[in-house]
């Protein structure tokens, strides 16, 4: 787990649905003042563009300001909004990268007495006979529950094992709900500064998943079924689980003391690639492996070993696929690189991604999907913000190859998640700017992908 600190500012999270919500519902105020003063600049003789970006800057920074404030659902929805930041054009993102940053590895911790009487509320009154010795400082904080070093007991006289423990915020669920409610009535503000991203599509993920990220004994079940699958693999280490309540869940300790946020704003070319290939290589091959999704693919989940491993904690979102990916996901990939877009079409059809009557032939959607193939159709491919920010712009233009397309598909619901994660793996990759040999890792972990079309 990471070494680094937090700052040491006491807060607790903000339990009344009044005071959070006017918080959140002081956004939109901003926003059309905002709107009124680039208007009049606009009438002043201000180009057009040059408002849009005033306007766009000044209300991500309000946002992700109140985001970062409050935790709770809120902080969640900007750590999964963050993962989409290289699909920003650069003068919007640039002036508040480092803030999304932040949202994606820390938020204000709680007070020692608050951690302490979670503690004795989960483990009892005797609690420091387990945990030999707990760092009231926390190691991490993020939008549910914050992370503390300690040593945990054997009970046979032994030094104990080093652990992390992760607790839950008293109030977490009540302030979860609320704010997930509250930033779905503002999605459309969201919108402004990421059009091209279905801003409503990860606030309804995120509410539907609430129950299992705020059931601590539901993610440790997940992680161990992750620990033992992974426990010898040469690039990725996972945490075992040594105790769980549904509020409280305790893991060995991971020694690290950067993440791949870090490697994003300061890695070498030679890191950003091993890790972007680490990164990706985990996505992919969990749901072969485990029968599962790592459904959180922020960067703050990723830790860079000392050993050159990647270290991945987290595991209160998943997705459930006890089969593996369905086959045809990779048949239709392997399809579309193959160039054969009337397989694509039909492929499409048949599993219900193309909306009923939807009125696209096979050119059409090889205009739409065959950029998006790029990665999947070389050896090596280099991810970039402006391959992403390319992309985003031409599906959200207003034009028949651009939204008039992306209008008439449809994400079936069994491939909702599975789409967002690997999404959102993408916009981390283009943040990194790695070079990474997609193709063959689409190979080895993708049922299908690897069969010739026909």
């Amino acid at each position: 787990m990471p070494e680094d600190k937090p700052p040491t500012r006491q807060t607790s999270l903000p339990s009344s649905a009044f005071a959070r919500g006017v918080r959140l519902a002081a956004l939109p105020v901003g926003f059309a003042g905002r709107t009124t003063l680039g208007v009049g600049k606009r009438l002043g003789g201000a180009p057009a563009e040059a408002v849009l970006l005033e306007v766009q800057r000044r209300t991500a920074d309000q946002i992700f300001s109140v985001l970062g404030q409050l935790k709770g659902g809120a902080m969640k929805f900007g750590q999964a909004m963050s993962i989409f930041e290289a699909a920003l054009p650069d003068e919007i993102a640039g002036p508040y990268r480092e803030t999304l940053t932040r949202l994606q590895d820390a938020a204000p911790p709680m007070s020692p007495g608050v951690v302490h009487r979670v503690l004795t509320k989960e483990l009892g009154t005797n609690w420091r006979e387990q945990l030999s010795t707990f760092d009231d400082v926390p190691a991490a904080a993020a939008s549910i529950g914050q992370v503390h070093r300690a040593t945990w007991s054997d009970g046979q006289g032994s030094d104990g094992i080093e652990v992390a423990v992760k607790i839950q915020y008293p109030g977490a669920a009540k302030a979860l709900r609320s704010d997930l409610r509250q930033v779905a009535r503002l999605s459309r503000f969201f919108a402004v500064i990421a059009p091209a991203v279905d801003v409503r599509g990860i606030v309804e993920e995120l509410q539907e998943r609430v129950v299992e990220e705020l059931d601590y004994r539901m993610e440790a079940d997940s992680q161990s079924i992750f620990a033992a699958e992974f426990a010898d693999d040469p690039e990725i280490v996972v945490p075992r689980v040594v105790a769980h309540t549904e509020q409280l869940l305790v893991s060995t300790w991971l020694e690290s003391d950067h993440s791949l946020a870090e490697v994003i704003t300061n890695g070498t070319q030679e890191e950003r690639d091993r890790y972007g290939e680490a990164y990706v290589r985990f996505l992919f091959a969990g749901p072969a492996r485990t029968g599962l999704l790592h459904a959180d693919p922020h960067p703050g989940n990723y830790r860079i070993m000392p050993d050159g491993r990647l270290g991945v904690v987290d595991y209160g979102a998943v997705a459930r696929l006890p089969d593996g990916v369905p086959p045809e996901v990779g048949q239709l990939l392997r399809a579309a690189v193959e160039g054969d877009y009337a397989a694509v079409t039909q492929g499409l059809r048949d599993t219900g991604f193309l909306r009923p009557g939807a009125g696209l032939d096979a050119e059409m959607i090889e205009r739409y999907v065959s950029p998006f193939v790029e990665p999947a159709s070389a050896d090596e491919f280099t991810f970039s913000r402006e391959w992403m920010r390319e992309q985003m712009a031409r599906i959200g233009a207003p034009t028949p190859e651009g939204m008039g397309t992306a209008l008439k598909i449809n994400i079936p619901r069994q491939y909702v998640l599975m789409h967002r994660v690997w999404a959102g793996g993408v916009g981390v990759l283009s943040q990194l700017g790695a070079t990474a040999p997609f193709r063959t890792i689409l190979e080895e972990n993708l049922p299908g992908f690897a069969d010739p079309v026909g």
